[in-house]
């Protein structure tokens, strides 16, 4: 089977590296792809929904991976679906689930799913008001796609206002934030948890743990992840349950209801407050670095995975995961998450093994050379039996590849390690 991946950041070089595992794949392609992704297969420039299904026909691609958010809010999904083509990806309805954080609250209200308590307005008035019934810090978050950054946690109630005016207006996001959620804090820890669905059933992956904060003890501005560990033992069999029981099945029942059945990957961004679970957002999507961490884990075939969840028929299939932990250290350029940064020629000494890899990212290639291009450029993956094993693996990645520039936390996995 041929298969498109669209997308060219780490998360979908790390698909790609997990489908060439499977004999049966004969060749990938990649729209856009990135500098590195053309050594696994076939970058291809094609932007336009409906020329990219009419390539996908042409060429018998059999099964089309969606790794990014934007392309499924515009609706590709829809399109390929609409040419009998078999995609991997949440139709333009389901993903309002990330599109916008107002449709999610409404919905895991309407669902009765576990969530912190908000107002979703595009009132001034309205947001000071409820803030004024909250304690600090407080959680202002714009409506749109924002690339991980549209989350403000304020310190105060008069930061919180100052960050609410700044959304409305425009100034800080654009239209994404013209309108805006605010939330209560949860005061817990974080927990990226995943199921592959096929919009009646659904797998559950290992629960991950993502490093938002640009700098080491979580410090610094948020950012679209700086690494990632998985599985965490913070996940415990009773997490698993309630993820299941209050969260995945009231929202393939709820979607279905409303017409929209879920057919993707559902990530679940939760906080664990006094062992109870809540859910702080959803995402329609693999987390960047959560995918780099969980692919090389898969034991069964990721081939199957995607494709028996693209034509509904996960129920088939055997999900199994080795016994083994991974753990992905994202280096970034100097001026990230700031702004982009001069490309610098990359200098790698890394060979791809079954224990430690470097997902490409932000690079292009020019003349034969990989250049780190700005943004979160690549992550180093460890592979082990321990979490510390697998973390030292990922450190002696980030020895073996430079750039001119490049920065990386160095506590990644330490809420397991401590």
């Amino acid at each position: 089977m041929k298969i498109l991946i669209v997308g060219g950041g780490g998360r979908e070089y790390a698909i790609a590296l997990a489908l060439k595992r499977d004999k049966s794949v004969e060749g990938l392609y990649f729209a856009p792809g990135n500098g590195a992704t053309d050594e696994l297969g076939t970058n291809m420039d094609i932007k336009d929904f409906e020329k990219l299904a009419e390539f996908v026909k042409k060429e018998g691609i059999g099964l089309t991976i969606v790794g990014p958010e934007a392309p499924l809010v515009e609706g590709i999904t829809d399109i390929f679906r609409k040419h009998g083509l078999a995609i991997f990806g949440v139709s333009k309805e389901a993903a309002k689930l990330e599109g916008s954080k107002a449709f999610m609250k409404d919905f895991l209200s309407r669902h009765n799913i576990p969530t912190a308590k908000y107002i979703q307005t595009n009132s001034i008035k309205k947001a000071y008001e409820f803030i004024d019934t909250l304690s600090a810090p407080i959680v202002v978050k714009a409506d749109g796609l924002c690339a991980g950054k549209g989350v403000i946690i304020a310190k105060s109630k008069d930061e919180a206002k100052q960050s609410a005016k700044d959304m409305l207006s425009g100034e800080s996001f654009g239209n994404a934030g013209k309108n805006i959620v605010v939330e209560e804090f949860l005061d817990g820890y974080e927990l990226s948890i995943f199921a592959v669905c096929d919009g009646e059933n659904y797998k559950i992956l290992p629960a991950a743990q993502d490093h938002k904060r640009l700098l080491d003890n979580d410090e610094g501005p948020n950012t679209g992840g700086m690494g990632a560990y998985a599985p965490t033992p913070l996940a415990n069999d009773d997490i698993y349950a309630q993820a299941e029981e209050f969260v995945i099945k009231p929202t393939l029942k709820g979607m279905k209801e409303e017409g929209a059945p879920y057919t993707g990957t559902l990530f679940i961004g939760a906080m664990i407050v006094n062992k109870k679970l809540y859910v702080l957002e959803y995402n329609v999507r693999f987390g960047d670095p959560e995918c780099e961490v969980l692919m090389p884990l898969l034991k069964t075939s990721a081939k199957e995975l995607f494709y028996k969840a693209a034509i509904g028929r996960l129920n088939e299939l055997d999900l199994e995961f080795k016994d083994e932990f991974a753990v992905g250290v994202v280096v970034a350029s100097k001026d990230y998450p700031y702004k982009n940064s001069e490309p610098k020629p990359i200098i790698s000494n890394v060979k791809n093994s079954a224990d430690s890899y470097a997902a490409y990212a932000g690079v292009t290639k020019k003349e034969g050379v990989i250049y780190a291009n700005g943004g979160r450029v690549l992550v180093c993956v460890g592979i082990g039996k321990s979490i510390k094993e697998a973390r030292n693996r990922a450190y002696d990645l980030t020895k073996n590849i430079s750039f001119e520039g490049a920065k990386f936390r160095n506590d990644i996995a330490y809420q397991a390690l401590k």
